[in-house]
Order: structure tokens, then C-alpha cells, then sequence
């Protein structure tokens, strides 16, 4: 098994990996495109775990210049409880902490036990004061109220 950078040559078999993951939540903004965008933004920060030709693994990993990010790690069934998952994740945390990022985080669905207890167990804190807020930027609604500045 190898880890290596993740290039967009990559996207389907990894977009294939992620959909049969449980715990990955997919949506527009992971299209071939998007990720492509992700992937160039973020220069061979991201990576696959690699055997026998197939895709087993992936992470996407990046940053906005203050805080490092991991999204979507998946590691395929069978191949779990090998180290693969801290394997991918460690790959991505070296590069960031290179570039002088000190924290990272991610995102977890709250009713995902199995991922809490891997994040968990991997020295990951869970940060209770704290709640993720979105709004959509598509939404024509919305635009019209936008400060007009």
C-alpha cells in the first residue's frame, strides 16, 4: 500500500470510494470541477492510500492560511483498522504544519459514532462551545438583500 498526492486524475475512483463510505456527505461542491479547483488551490496537500492499482483511500486536506481543514477521509471497508486512515490524515497534517499552519479541523456528522470514536482516538478534541453556521451564495434571494458595497 502507498499514500500519495491525490490528483484529479484520481476523482473517480475516489468520488466511487466516498459514496459507498458512510459518514461522507457528497454535494455540489464535489463535482470533478469543484475538487479540481480544491486540488489546485491547495498543491499536493490532499492524498490517496494506493494498492494493487485501487484507490482503498482518500483525504482531501487544505487551508485558508490560518486554519487547516481535512474533508472526506474515507478508507474502503476492508481495509479498515490497518492504519490507513492515520496514515492519510498524518500525510495531510505534515503538509499543512510545513506551510506554518498550527490547528486543523474538520467536520463530522453528529450522528456519525464510528468517526467520533476514529477522530477521538487520534487525539481530535471535540469542540462543544462551538457551531457550524452556512448560508448558500446561489441563492437569488438572498443576493438581493447583500450589502451593496
Amino acid at each position: 500500500m502507498t499514500v500519495r498526492c491525490f490528483s484529479i486524475g484520481d476523482y473517480d475512483a475516489v468520488l466511487a470510494l466516498w459514496r459507498r463510505t458512510e459518514g461522507v456527505g457528497l454535494n455540489e461542491s464535489d463535482t470533478r470541477r469543484a475538487i479540481a479547483v480544491f486540488l489546485r488551490r491547495n498543491l499536493r496537500f490532499s492524498f490517496v492510500a494506493e494498492k494493487d492499482g485501487r484507490i482503498i483511500g482518500a483525504v482531501l486536506c487544505g487551508h485558508d492560511g490560518r486554519r487547516g481543514y481535512l474533508h472526506h477521509l474515507a478508507v474502503d471497508r476492508p481495509h479498515r483498522k490497518c492504519g490507513i486512515g492515520r496514515q492519510l490524515v498524518t500525510a495531510g497534517l505534515a503538509k499543512l504544519r510545513r506551510v506554518g499552519i498550527q490547528k486543523c479541523n474538520i467536520f463530522i456528522f453528529a450522528n456519525n459514532a464510528a468517526g467520533m470514536k476514529f477522530w477521538s482516538h487520534t487525539g481530535w478534541k471535540l469542540r462543544t462551545e462551538l457551531r457550524v453556521m452556512q448560508i448558500r451564495l446561489d441563492d437569488r434571494r438572498r443576493a438581493k438583500r447583500d450589502c451593496p458595497c
